[in-house]
C-alpha cells in the first residue's frame, strides 16, 4: 500500500503543473473520477479556464473490469489539449484516451511501469503491484496511542 495525504497529492500535482509551464494549453480534459482533483489544481496553476471531463469506468473499488466511456468530453482533440488523470496503472485507460485524443498531451501524477510509456509527463513512479490509497478514498480517524492498545 502507498498512502497519499491531501498535502502530498497537492504538492505533487503542483510539481506536475510546474513541468507544464511554458507550453500553450488552452483546455483540460479531466479523467473522471481520479483526474478531477489534479485537473482543478493544474487549471488554477496554469490559468486554464476551459475544463471538461471524460467519464471512464474500469475499476470497481479494487477490481479492474472492462473499460467503458460513460460520458465523452465535448472538446476537440488538439495539441493544446491537456488530458489529466491521477494515475496510469496498466495503461488500459491511457491507451483508449490516446486513441480518442491522439494530439493531446497526457499527464498523470503517479505512473506504474505498464502504463508509464503512454503518458507525456508524470511525477512519481509506483511499483506495478502497489495499491495507492488516495486521499479521497480515506477518512481521518482517531487512533489510540500505542500504550492504550
Amino acid at each position: 500500500m502507498f498512502y497519499v495525504s491531501w498535502e502530498a497529492f497537492h504538492r505533487a500535482t503542483k510539481e506536475l503543473a510546474h513541468q507544464l509551464l511554458g507550453k500553450e494549453y488552452n483546455a483540460i480534459v479531466a479523467v473522471s473520477r481520479g483526474g478531477l482533483v489534479p485537473a482543478a489544481i493544474i487549471a488554477r496553476e496554469l490559468n486554464i479556464r476551459v475544463v471538461d471531463s471524460i467519464c471512464v469506468a474500469s475499476y470497481e473499488h479494487d477490481k479492474q473490469g472492462s473499460l467503458s466511456i460513460l460520458k465523452d468530453a465535448s472538446l476537440a482533440d488538439s495539441e493544446k489539449l491537456l488530458i489529466v488523470d491521477d494515475l496510469v496503472d496498466t495503461g488500459e485507460t491511457a491507451r483508449a484516451l490516446r486513441e480518442h485524443f491522439p494530439k493531446a498531451c497526457f499527464v498523470t501524477v503517479y505512473a506504474k511501469p505498464q502504463g508509464k510509456p503512454l503518458v507525456d509527463h508524470y511525477i512519481t513512479d509506483i511499483e506495478q503491484d502497489t495499491w495507492i490509497q488516495l486521499p479521497w478514498d480515506m477518512e481521518l480517524a482517531y487512533s489510540k496511542p500505542l500504550a492504550d492498545k
